[in-house]
């Protein structure tokens, strides 16, 4: 668990620094960074021209993300 969480801290800075753009990150590193923002049950990830796509859970909820290629995450309409 502590090397998870450790992980999830490196990946966030180098996110943040712009170092890792979402085309860049392993399918792995996409879920662990869909999941550090909240989201439960990732699955169906998949690349597409608008960005990586996935489903998951939040609050309970299901939803479709847009992981674009700056590696914000947002919920598809």
């Amino acid at each position: 668990m502590r090397i998870s969480m450790i992980y999830q801290a490196a990946l966030f800075v180098a996110l943040a620094m712009g170092l890792s753009p979402a085309h860049a990150l392993t399918q792995e590193e996409l879920v662990a960074k869909i999941q550090a923002a909240g989201y439960s049950q990732v699955k169906d990830v998949k690349s597409t021209a608008e960005g990586t796509t996935a489903k998951a859970v939040k609050d309970g909820k299901p939803v479709t993300l847009v992981v674009d290629s700056s590696g914000q995450i947002k919920e598809r309409d």
